[in-house]
C-alpha cells in the first residue's frame, strides 16, 4: 500500500447478470402481492461483544446498555434467517456458546414483542471462524508514539466493534531492509521510520497484545524489495538490486525528499540471496514481536527493469517466488501482498498468499470497477481466496481538515460488501489517503453508527456474501414502479440489481443509485447524496422452482436484522413486497 501509484490494466469483461427493468414483459400477469408484515421499530441501543471472531464452542460475552431495555427483552440467535435459540435478558452482560460449525456467521437480535408488534433494540454480527483468512476484515494502525494502555485499548475496542479481525501495522519499522533495529542483542527502545517519525517498541508490542486479546491478527508491513541508502553497511549486496539499465549503472529507486530519511532502493524479489537475507531479518522481528504474519507491499509497474547481470526483469513475475520462499521459511505465519492496481495479482493469487488485497487507483474509478476487481481476484484464485480492497474515500477532500461524506462511504461499502469483498478503511481513524497517518477527515456520528451495522451485516451474512456461490441472472421487476430496476452495472437514476446462487438459495442484491450524483466510488469532492428511502415496493420474481421462503436484510434497516416476508406464487411468478430500500437491501429466496 503506502505510496500512490497509477497503473493501467485491461479489465475483465463487464459482468453479465442482472434484473429486468419495469418495462420488461415476462408474459403471465403476476399474482397480487400479499399484505406485508409491519416493520419492527428500532431503538438502536448500544451493544458489543468481547472478541472480533470466535472459534466454534467459544463463549461470547455480550454487553448492552441494559437500562434502555424493557423487562420483557429477549435475545435470539440466528444463522442467516433461521432462529437457533432465544432467551430472556436479565442483565447488562450475558454469554452465548457458539455452535460447532466452523466458518459461519450469526446475528444476535435483542427485541421485545407486545400485541404482535416487535421492537428491535440492538443487533450484532458474530463471526465463528478458526482462521481469519477465510473472511478477512482488515484494519490498520499507523501511530506508534508513546501511548498509554488505555489509549491502545480504546483503539482496539473500537475496531473490535466493527469485527476487524486483522490489523496492518503500517510503517512501524526502521529501515526496510532491516526493520527491527537492535541495541546489542535486544530491540532498541525507539527508532525512526522512513518519514522520520518516532516509533516506540513498547507501543508496537502493546498493540499486538491488545489485538490478540480480541482474537485479531497482527501483520507487520514492509516492502518486498526495499533498502535504504548505504545498505551495503548492513550486508545488502550490489548484485541483488534492480537496475534501470542492463549495465547495472543506475539503480532503480523511489525518490523521497525531506522529511523522509532516505530514498528507497529496489531489490529483485526473485533473487534467492535477497530472499534469505530478508527471511533472517523477519526472524529477528518474530523473535521479539509476536506478529502473526507479513503484509507485503510493492510500488506497482516500474517499466523495463534489469537484474545486475543485465537480464530483463519482469517484476510482476517475481512476487510469486518471493511469497513462496517466505511462506516456506515461516509456514505458520500469514502472508498477504498488495497488488497496486492489480499489478502482479495473478502471480500473487497463485502463490501461497492467504487472501488477496488490491490497492485501487485509476483507471478503476467506477463502482463497476470495484465489482470487477473482486470478480477478477476470484477468477485468479479459483474462488479460493477472498478480497480486501484498499480504496481511499473522498481523496481530494483529505488534503484538508473536514468530514467524510457519509453517502460516499456507505455506497462504496454497499458495492464492495455485496460483491463479497471487504474494505481496508478503519484504524485509529478512517482512511482518506494512501499515507495512513493522514487523519484530516473524520467520521460524523451518523457514519460511525451506520458503519457498525454494515460490519455487523458483513459478519452475520458472510456465508451468503463471501462463501462461494455463483453470480447469475435473475428476472425481477417492479409492479408499482416504486423501484426503477436496472441490471448491474450501476447507473444513475436506477436501482442496480444482481443475483447470486448460493446452495439452494437465490440471493438478490439491490443497490440504490436512484438519487446518485456520481458513479465514481471515490467521490473526491464529496458530492454523493443519501438516496431517498423507498418503502413497500411491490416486486415480482420469475422462478420456475417452488419457493419455500423469502426473507430480507439490510445494513440500513433495523440494525441489519433479518425478517421473513409474505409472498404469493402462481406458476413461475412470485410476488412479494420489499419493506424498505435505502442504500442496499439483500433479498434471499429459499427453495
Amino acid at each position: 500500500m503506502g505510496i500512490k501509484c497509477f497503473w493501467f490494466l485491461v479489465m475483465v469483461a463487464s459482468l453479465n447478470f442482472g434484473c429486468k427493468k419495469p418495462s420488461d414483459d415476462s408474459g403471465l400477469a403476476p399474482p397480487v402481492p400479499p399484505v406485508n408484515q409491519a416493520t419492527p421499530s428500532f431503538n438502536n441501543v448500544s451493544i458489543s461483544s468481547d472478541k472480533a471472531v470466535y472459534n466454534s464452542g467459544d463463549e461470547v460475552t455480550f454487553t448492552i446498555e441494559n437500562t434502555a431495555l424493557p423487562a420483557t427483552a429477549k435475545v435470539r440467535y440466528k444463522h442467516l434467517n433461521t432462529i437457533l435459540s432465544e432467551v430472556a435478558i436479565t442483565g447488562a452482560t450475558w454469554k452465548w456458546t457458539t455452535p460447532a460449525t466452523d466458518f459461519a456467521g450469526y446475528i444476535a437480535e435483542v427485541y421485545s414483542s407486545e400485541n404482535g408488534t416487535e421492537t428491535i433494540y440492538s443487533a450484532i454480527g458474530i463471526d465463528v471462524s478458526s482462521s481469519w483468512q477465510k473472511f478477512p476484515r482488515y484494519g490498520f494502525l499507523s501511530k506508534f508514539s508513546p501511548l498509554s494502555d488505555d489509549e491502545i485499548n480504546t483503539v482496539i475496542s473500537n475496531l473490535n466493534r466493527y469485527h476487524i479481525n486483522g490489523l496492518q501495522f503500517y510503517d512501524w519499522h526502521n529501515k526496510h531492509h532491516k526493520p527491527l533495529p537492535l541495541s546489542g542483542t535486544v530491540p532498541a527502545a525507539t527508532w525512526k521510520n522512513i518519514i522520520n517519525s518516532d516509533i516506540y517498541f513498547s507501543t508496537v508490542q502493546k498493540y499486538i497484545g491488545s489485538a490478540h486479546n480480541r482474537n485479531m491478527k497482527a501483520m507487520f508491513y514492509n516492502l518486498v524489495y526495499g533498502a535504504w541508502e548505504n545498505a551495503d553497511a548492513d550486508s545488502v549486496q550490489k548484485e541483488w538490486y534492480i537496475f534501470k539499465d542492463n549495465t547495472h549503472t543506475n539503480k532503480d529507486f523511489h525518490p523521497l525528499s525531506s522529511p523522509f530519511l532516505s530514498n528507497i532502493y529496489l531489490l529483485d524479489p526473485s533473487n534467492t540471496a535477497w530472499q534469505t537475507y530478508i527471511e533472517n531479518q523477519n526472524k529477528i522481528v518474530y523473535q521479539f514481536l509476536d506478529f502473526d504474519g507479513f503484509h507485503m507491499d510493492q510500488l506497482g509497474d516500474r517499466g523495463s527493469r534489469f537484474t545486475y547481470d543485465g537480464t530483463f526483469l519482469n517484476l510482476s513475475q517475481t512476487f510469486k517466488p518471493f511469497i513462496n520462499a517466505i511462506k516456506a521459511d515461516e509456514p505458520q505465519k500469514d502472508i498477504v501482498m498488495n497488488a497496486v492496481s492489480q499489478y502482479g495479482q495473478q502471480g500473487i493469487a497463485e502463490a501461497a498468499s492467504d487472501f488477496l488485497y488490491t490497492e485501487v487507483w485509476s483507471p478503476f474509478d467506477s463502482y463497476n470497477d470495484l465489482a470487477n476487481l473482486i470478480k477478477q481476484n476470484n477468477t485468479y484464485s479459483n474462488n479460493s481466496k477472498n478480497t480486501v480492497l484498499a480504496a481511499y474515500m473522498n481523496y481530494d477532500m483529505a488534503n484538508n481538515k473536514g468530514y467524510f461524506n457519509t453517502p460516499s462511504v456507505l455506497m462504496t461499502n454497499a458495492v464492495i460488501f455485496a460483491f463479497g469483498g471487504s474494505h481496508l478503511e478503519l484504524g485509529e481513524h478512517m482512511l482518506g489517503k494512501e499515507y495512513f497517518p493522514n487523519n484530516n477527515l473524520t467520521m460524523k456520528d451518523d457514519l460511525k453508527i451506520a458503519l457498525t451495522s454494515y460490519y455487523d451485516f458483513l459478519a452475520a451474512y458472510q456465508n451468503l456474501l463471501r462463501d462461494g456461490g455463483t453470480f447469475n441472472d435473475v428476472s425481477l421487476s417492479s409492479i408499482d414502479n416504486k423501484i426503477s430496476i436496472a441490471k448491474w452495472p450501476a447507473s444513475q437514476g436506477y436501482v442496480a440489481c444482481f443475483g447470486k446462487r448460493v446452495g439452494s438459495s437465490q440471493v438478490i442484491h439491490l443497490i440504490n443509485f436512484k438519487d446518485s450524483k456520481t458513479t465514481n466510488w471515490r467521490d473526491n469532492t464529496g458530492i454523493q447524496i443519501a438516496p431517498a428511502l423507498i418503502k413497500d415496493a411491490q416486486l415480482t420474481l420469475t422462478s420456475d422452482a417452488a419457493v419455500k421462503k423469502i426473507w430480507v436484510a439490510s445494513p440500513d434497516i433495523i440494525g441489519a436484522a433479518s425478517r421473513s416476508v409474505n409472498f404469493a406464487q402462481s406458476g413461475n411468478k412470485v410476488s412479494f413486497i420489499l419493506p424498505e430500500l435505502k442504500y442496499w437491501s439483500m433479498i434471499v429466496v429459499e427453495y
